[in-house]
């Protein structure tokens, strides 16, 4: 169902799947609208496939100045302060159940830094974690992974040359809270080689981050 949501910057252009009342709910935050990145983007869309495959309620949205949404982009501060509206709305709309924040590339940044320190978000599951990406610098400090108390789950491409599964899992050493890190064979960046791969691993975070929710 398409919806518009109330953000920062004016309207936001959204598209929520699954149903009424559902276990548990998701945010899916898309890669750099600079580049390309829409909520229609093919890891966007298998992340958000994975949340209703797993019975739940997948919230995707654009950024400010991407598709129909108001405003335009903002370096990724606005695109944080889009990504807390959008939990917001989807706390409101989907009371009482869990909420994770999930994002793929860019998108998993914004997924980081507005649900790592809200407590309406039980976990996050993060695909495509951009470590060396020109211009994430501040996303990087702000966001620090290890630092997140939540339960965190990433998805990584085998031959990610933004983010290589050895620095990712470096990146999560002595980290405060739960750590899951997942491979997907073969694939880069992107996961054009395997998105169902991804898919599947997404899946099954997902499943182990409401395990951990529960527990």
């Amino acid at each position: 169902m398409n919806v518009d949501l109330a953000g920062p910057a004016g309207r936001l252009e959204a598209l929520v799947e699954g149903p009424e009342a559902p276990p548990f709910a998701a945010v899916v935050c898309h890669p750099h609208p600079a580049m390309g990145g829409t909520m229609h983007t093919h890891a966007c869309y298998r992340l958000a496939k994975a949340v209703v495959a797993r019975g739940g309620a997948a919230l995707r949205f654009n950024t400010r100045g991407t598709g129909r949404s108001a405003g335009t982009y903002d370096g990724g501060r606005g695109e944080a302060d889009d990504t807390r509206a959008a939990l917001s709305w989807l706390a409101a709309a989907r009371p009482g159940v869990p909420l994770l924040s999930c994002g793929f590339s860019f998108g998993a940044w914004m997924a980081a830094i507005a649900g790592g320190d809200d407590p309406r978000v039980r976990g996050l599951l993060l695909a495509g974690v951009a470590l060396g990406a020109a211009g994430l610098e501040d996303f990087r400090e702000t966001g620090r992974l290890r630092d997140l108390a939540a339960p965190l789950a990433i998805v990584q491409a085998e031959q990610d040359t933004l983010g290589p599964p050895a620095e990712v899992a470096r990146s999560l050493e002595g980290s405060r809270g739960p750590r899951r890190l997942a491979i997907v064979p073969k694939a880069t960046h992107l996961f054009v080689e395997d998105l169902p791969g991804l898919q599947r691993e997404a899946e099954a975070a997902i499943g182990w981050l409401l395990g951990e929710a529960r527990a």
